[in-house]
């Protein structure tokens, strides 16, 4: 259902507030708000205003092109499209089960990226709010202010996402925009040597990834009230899990879950997630709003990501991040859990899982392979489903007999929790600046619950149809001279 802040009545004649950009997120947004004489709040909205057309402009090129292409969508997670890419494509190239070499290689470079996302997000992104507060002086709330008064943890970050970033040159060959997972496989070998220098270190980083999430738990803690009330809205929970429950953030099957932890659906094969997810646009925003069939646009929303994922699988398969996960369901009693701000408890949880992971991977001697690449019945179609840093990604191909792109359809994790972070600002909004004057401080704590999410709104910015698009024409003075409105493909 639509919260009562998504619209408002007779909207101008209300005062507008805009944070405009949102601050320590990748991409560009801003929030909207609509506050009366009274400085009650009557409308809040999360606004995309960047739009990338990556879904139309991909049709006509070569379907091998496209893990290169796609993960330009991003400079903070492009691993995760170039495999999810890759993933889709396989079915193309007839690759229905990767060589054991090149099933291990997209595995550790997809962990380090989950490591190195979520080690950025959390020290560099969120930790300022976090270790100062909400309203903290914005000189001091930001990156340096963490160096300067927490030295250790600061660092700590920093080599984490650096040996996150040596796993994946070591697979994909650069840290950024690499060009390592191919349809069928993978192009680069890992040797005896790339494995041996990415184990040197893995006791340190082990040890500071169980110190990261300490720290978030004791954070949790010491702010209970704040933190479990904080932009709280309850909603269903989506992700893919290993076919065994575990949690696997490379490959599984759909699971939802409804806001009490009943099961709506389980076990679908990525295949055919089309069957139980709808896309829905509105008009003031360039990104798309998901739902879950059964549930209807109004019901169906979700909430996709850390959070999401270890209260959706049966366990995580590496103990630490077991015995971490654990402790977070015994806080709650076993009672789902949907308050934003412990997104970072369960982030710093796979980021932990993440090591453990990528620790197993390097002992493996499977990964030293050199089979690198599987083919076998051509197919037109493709769907490729995996677990990004910020939650559930789907990239969906057809290919023509010129093996020319014909469709393109990408999901990304910020799409799938649009609604949850409008619902979360609102809830924020409610709470905190009603019947206030909004100051900078005030207006953070809208921000804040924004980074919860760890939106990636580079990534999110897709149309789906017809996009509306308006044009101002005004003389040598500023003034308008006429304005026009497309909402389908003519003005």
């Amino acid at each position: 259902m639509h919260s009562p802040l998504d619209t408002a009545e007779h909207p101008e004649k209300l005062r507008r507030v805009v944070i405009e950009p949102v601050s320590r997120v990748e991409g560009h947004g801003k929030v909207t708000i609509l506050l009366d004489d009274q400085r009650k709040v009557h409308q809040v909205r999360l606004h995309i205003v960047e739009f990338r057309g990556f879904e139309r402009f991909i049709q006509g090129r070569p379907y091998w092109e496209v893990p290169v292409m796609v993960q330009r969508l991003c400079g903070i997670c492009p691993v995760s499209h170039h495999l999810a890419a890759s993933k889709a494509l396989d079915a193309v190239v007839g690759a229905r089960t990767l060589t054991p070499a090149a099933e291990r290689i997209r595995r550790l470079m997809h962990y380090g990226q989950i490591l190195q996302s979520h080690a950025l997000h959390f020290y560099h992104l969120a930790s300022p709010d976090l270790l100062f507060g909400f309203d903290a002086d914005p000189r001091k709330r930001n990156v340096v202010g963490v160096l300067a008064a927490y030295p250790d943890i600061a660092r700590q970050g920093v080599l984490l996402r650096k040996y996150g970033q040596e796993c994946i040159r070591v697979t994909a060959g650069k840290r950024v925009h690499g060009t390592g997972s191919i349809p069928g496989g993978v192009n680069k070998r890992v040797t005896a040597e790339e494995r041996d220098e990415l184990r040197r270190p893995l006791s340190d980083i082990r040890a500071w990834a169980q110190a990261g999430v300490a720290l978030v738990t004791e954070l949790h803690e010491h702010n209970r009230d704040l933190y479990e009330q904080f932009g709280t809205v309850k909603s269903s929970l989506l992700s893919i899990v290993g076919r065994d429950g575990k949690l696997d953030l490379y490959d599984g099957v759909l699971r939802a879950r409804d806001a009490q932890g009943a099961i709506i659906f389980d076990g679908v094969e990525p295949k055919d997630y089309h069957v139980q997810l709808r896309e829905n646009v509105r008009s003031w925003s360039y990104m798309k709003f998901p739902f879950i069939v059964s549930r209807g646009p109004e019901e169906g929303w979700y909430k996709v990501g850390p959070l999401a994922r270890i209260q959706n699988c049966d366990a995580i398969g590496t103990p630490l991040a077991e015995a971490a996960r654990q402790e977070l369901i015994a806080d709650s009693h076993g009672a789902i859990v949907h308050a934003p701000l412990v997104f970072h408890w369960a982030r710093m949880i796979e980021l932990l899982h993440a090591v453990e992971v990528i620790e197993g991977l390097l002992a493996d001697p499977a990964l030293l392979g050199d089979e690198l690449v599987a083919s076998g019945p051509r197919a037109r179609t493709g769907v490729g489903i995996i677990e990004a840093p910020r939650g559930t990604l789907i990239h969906q191909y057809e290919v023509d007999e010129h093996d020319l792109v014909t469709m393109c359809n990408l999901i990304v994790s910020t799409t799938h929790n649009n609604q949850a972070m409008n619902e979360a600002i609102r809830q924020v909004a409610r709470q905190h600046l009603d019947g206030h004057e909004p100051t900078e401080g005030l207006l953070n704590h809208i921000e804040v619950a924004i980074r919860a999410f760890d939106p990636c709104l580079s990534c999110a910015t897709h149309a789906l149809g017809k996009m509306p698009l308006a044009v101002e024409i005004v003389d040598a003075q500023g003034a308008l001279v006429e304005r026009l409105v497309r909402d389908g493909e003519r003005l």
